[in-house]
């Protein structure tokens, strides 16, 4: 057993990069660290551990990943700093290498970290490095990568974020995770009843559902998606789930329909259509049409009329010529979705993109980027403004502002509320407004 005496009185810092999972699973190591005597470094003290979650989507990515990992070293000289995540698992060597890096854990072994940490933190800082000498990272090939490390946090949100699955087996052309993370697995649905039975007994009222393709639920046990959905539908106390992101051909009807008339799943989804060009689909092994794309936002939208629909798209990937990019650009304006999560194509090592013949430059990667984005500001604003007017029930969140809180409505619209009192974690009904000074929200007033 870990003895609490390697760890009591020491201040930790956390770094996270990336996606819902990363700040998921960084919350929960926070608080693994907290139950073994290990409280967070306040502002202008120095941490005794550094521990970074890495990111790796982009080249871009792995670069904010070393300048994070630099700054803590120079803030928190003779820390122990600990480096984990996809980045980690992905170029191990490259990490481990980084001057003041004292561990570094992959896929398999950060749900261990408080053994690490035990066996390593007791040791002066020349020790380290001649361990560091021995064995610089400790890390699995993908395909050893088995263990599902299960994560449900809050963090300093309001908002639980439960992690259901992890790893994807779809191996799109331009896409790392699969090697970072390794094939598709999760908790079964007694377990995740179980953590969001306790979100709700620490007074959560949300729950983000989170993995890398959680329609994929069900790999290791033998159970589904749908069955997940209607088992944490029953859980008493959580008022509120969204899906953080689910592929199109995953989200089935079943789920579609049963997720219109359930007690708490939000109208509110996340679905990736990466390209709105059927030959660039091909190229990235995606396992749908536009066609198809396209009838899937159209049900969702039958279902759920109000419905907020996030869509992920990539430009410049290889192949994306001109004309393809136009083709796509006129298709997505023709979607009724509500935003665009817009990425720049950027090529990893090691992925089946960099066969593919015709690059495109990085000017034309950031006006076809500019485009969209356009695109997006336009349709999130219409999205908005149908709802000035309106009645609301908002799960109103801490604010740095005094005298104002922020929130979401169900479906997914920021709301900036006055208010005297603390109301934070509540939900209250309200009247929705016109857009507030910064326009990253509507204005609403208390019913």
């Amino acid at each position: 057993m870990t003895e609490a005496s390697v760890f009591e009185g020491k201040k930790a810092v956390y770094f996270t990069l990336g996606c819902k999972l990363n700040f998921a699973e960084t919350s929960t190591i926070g608080r693994l660290l907290k139950e073994m005597g290990v409280r967070t470094v306040r502002a202008g003290e120095r941490a005794d551990i550094c521990v970074v979650n890495t990111c790796s989507v982009t080249e871009v990515a792995d670069h904010k990943c070393r300048q994070a990992i630099h700054k803590l070293v120079r803030q928190h000289p003779g820390a122990f700093v600990v480096v984990t995540g996809c980045y980690a698992q992905l170029k191990p060597e490259q990490v481990s290498a980084i001057d003041g890096v004292d561990l570094v854990l992959g896929a398999e072994q950060k749900g261990d970290i408080l053994r690490y940490l035990e066996e390593r933190l007791p040791l002066l800082p020349a020790e380290r490095k001649l361990a560091d000498a021995e064995h610089e990272a400790y890390t699995v090939p993908t395909k050893d990568i088995h263990t599902f490390v299960p994560s449900c946090s809050c963090g300093d949100r309001t908002r639980y974020f439960l992690k259901v699955q992890d790893g994807c087996d779809y191996y799109c052309t331009y896409c790392t995770i699969p090697y970072a993370r390794g094939r598709s697995r999760n908790g079964s649905i007694a377990s995740l009843v179980r953590q969001a039975e306790q979100a709700a007994s620490e007074g959560g009222r949300e729950i983000v559902l989170t993995g890398v393709n959680i329609g994929d639920f069900g790999k290791t046990t033998g159970e589904s998606f749908l069955d997940l959905v209607k088992a944490l539908d029953r859980v008493e106390g959580i008022a509120r789930y969204r899906i953080s992101s689910i592929e199109p051909n995953l989200l089935t009807e079943e789920v579609l329909a049963y997720c219109a008339e359930s007690r708490a799943f939000m109208p509110h989804f996340h679905i990736p259509l990466q390209s709105g060009s059927d030959e660039v689909l091909k190229l990235m092994r995606r396992r749908y049409t536009t066609n198809f794309f396209a009838e899937k936002i159209s049900r969702v939208k039958e279902l759920m009329p109000d419905a907020f629909v996030g869509v992920d798209v990539i430009v410049g990937t290889r192949g994306e010529t001109e004309e393809c990019f136009e083709e796509a650009f006129e298709f997505i304006r023709s979607l009724d979705v509500s935003q665009l999560h817009v990425f720049s194509y950027s090529e990893r090592p090691g992925t089946m993109a960099l066969k593919i013949e015709h690059s495109v430059s990085p000017e034309e990667k950031h006006r076809r980027s500019q485009r969209l984005l356009e695109l997006s500001d336009a349709k999130w604003e219409a999205f908005y403004r149908r709802y000035i007017g309106t009645e609301a029930e908002v799960l109103l969140e801490r604010s740095r502002t005094e005298g104002v809180m922020h929130g979401f409505t169900a479906n997914y619209i920021r709301v900036e509320l006055p208010v005297e009192g603390n109301l934070d974690n509540q939900i209250v009904r309200v009247r929705l407004g016109d857009f507030n000074a910064d326009r990253s929200a509507l204005r609403a007033t208390l019913l």
